[in-house]
């Protein structure tokens, strides 16, 4: 299933049957004149590369923008991926272990409280959320230097730095770590994560519906008919 939304309204445009190219390009080439398509002024996306290979020949004048909340993503699943590799290194009774193992949530904060101490269950013990961040993070350098990474790239896309974005991305030196993908997928589709930076649009309100036909998925343990669910579907979008 694919959705397809109009970025100014947030108003669903097309439930399709299957996410393959030729599916959603027989859409657009079969509703929209050349013209229509031409008006397009920008289309936002994840990182898919499949999808960008049609969405020029699609829509030749659009600038393509990286949704903001992929490029997120991206970049705090490798962050923890290089926490789970520091994780197996470390004995399962070291403050190390319960705050990296515990305390994960703690290293997607965009803004960490290092003023207030509190108790945080995991560590069992009084700190505030920074000195907890260090103490997981000064283990081990490979992990702090993506935890720094990924604060740097948050604050400077969401922000809206988009120089000081660029920078970071082309300026990355490899460190042998899954870093090293990551920041290299980002360099890949480096336009679109700099339009990104200094763009207002987003595939929020998408995600908004993926998540309640995901929802709706479970509750209803599945369809034995796709057109009863796309009735469903729009009924819940609509």
């Amino acid at each position: 299933m694919e959705i397809l939304s109009n970025t100014k309204n947030s108003r669903p445009v097309k439930v399709l049957s299957d996410r393959l190219n030729r599916t959603i390009k027989q859409f657009f080439l079969s509703q929209y004149s050349t013209a229509e398509r031409a008006a397009v002024q920008r289309v936002i996306m994840d990182m898919n590369a499949s999808y960008q290979v049609f969405v020029h020949e699609l829509f030749p004048n659009a600038e393509l923008i990286i949704d903001r909340f992929h490029i997120i993503q991206l970049m705090g699943r490798t962050m923890d991926t290089i926490r789970t590799q520091c994780l197996k290194q470390l004995d399962k009774h070291s403050r190390e272990y319960k705050v990296l193992k515990s305390l994960w949530r703690l290293f997607h904060k965009a803004n960490p409280d290092a003023q207030k101490s509190r108790y945080l269950f995991g560590l069992n013990e009084y700190s505030t959320e920074q000195n907890a961040i260090d103490i997981g993070t000064n283990t081990f350098p490979a992990f702090k230097t993506a935890y720094e990474t990924y604060i740097d790239l948050h604050d400077a896309l969401m922000g809206r730095h988009a120089d000081e974005l660029k920078n970071m991305i082309t300026n990355y030196q490899p460190n042998g770590t899954p870093l090293d993908t990551a920041m290299h997928t980002l360099r890949k589709n480096l336009n679109g994560v700099i339009n990104a930076a200094k763009s207002s649009y987003s595939n929020g309100p998408i995600e908004g519906i993926n998540r309640k036909i995901k929802e709706l998925k479970r509750a209803c343990y599945g369809f034995s008919n796709q057109a009863n669910m796309f009735t469903r579907v729009y009924q819940l979008i609509a």
